[in-house]
């Protein structure tokens, strides 16, 4: 896709710190996932930035997630530009699906390999959004999107815990560091 040199110096310090966040475990999970939901085998042999890459897996996986979401696929892998408007069309997708903003990567991450992690997690975020959604009946991804646990207290209640002592607000027993020297004293001198 696109053709880059060799990274040295902080380019090369920025890509070892961002493949290091990569988890080969979660990119197999990611990949079963897919699997399970479009119904298809992936050529796993490919790797996995290049089974996403070019955005035709995911604009199918959310068209098997919600139908009709990605209106138009891309099947040309030699443009640059349906490449990118096949990811585009997959992020809107999510947008619209409720997976927030700061968990959808970015176009150039996996169009340009920038950060992988970042994709996997955002694919991620979509498996945890699925859960949320009752007329999804697929494979689940990931742990499940937390509710709110909202608590209700009495008057009775919050008055009481104002007489209360909290144990973390830390008690010395009256004890203090007044008076204590460590070390010898600075000396100024004109």
């Amino acid at each position: 896709m696109s053709n880059q040199g060799l990274a040295y110096g902080l380019s090369a310090q920025i890509k070892k710190k961002l493949d290091g966040k990569r988890d080969p475990g979660q990119e197999a999970e990611v990949l079963d996932w897919i699997e399970a939901i479009i119904g298809e085998k992936l050529e796993r042999d490919k790797g996995y930035e290049n089974i996403l890459q070019n955005g035709i897996v995911l604009c199918k996986l959310m068209n098997k997630i919600k139908p009709g979401s990605v209106k138009k696929i891309n099947e040309a892998n030699s443009m640059p530009f349906k490449i990118m408007e096949n990811i585009n069309a997959f992020q809107n997708a999510i947008k619209a699906y409720g997976v927030p903003t700061t968990d959808v990567f970015q176009t150039v991450d996996l169009y340009e390999k920038k950060d992988i992690s970042q994709v996997t997690q955002c694919l991620f975020a979509l498996g945890r959004t699925c859960q949320v959604h009752p007329e999804f009946t697929g494979p689940v991804l990931g742990p499940k999107l937390s509710e709110e646990n909202k608590r209700e207290f009495s008057e009775d209640q919050i008055n009481a815990s104002k007489s209360v002592i909290g144990l973390q607000a830390g008690f010395n027993k009256g004890a203090s560091q007044a008076g204590m020297n460590f070390g010898k004293g600075r000396m100024i001198v004109d």
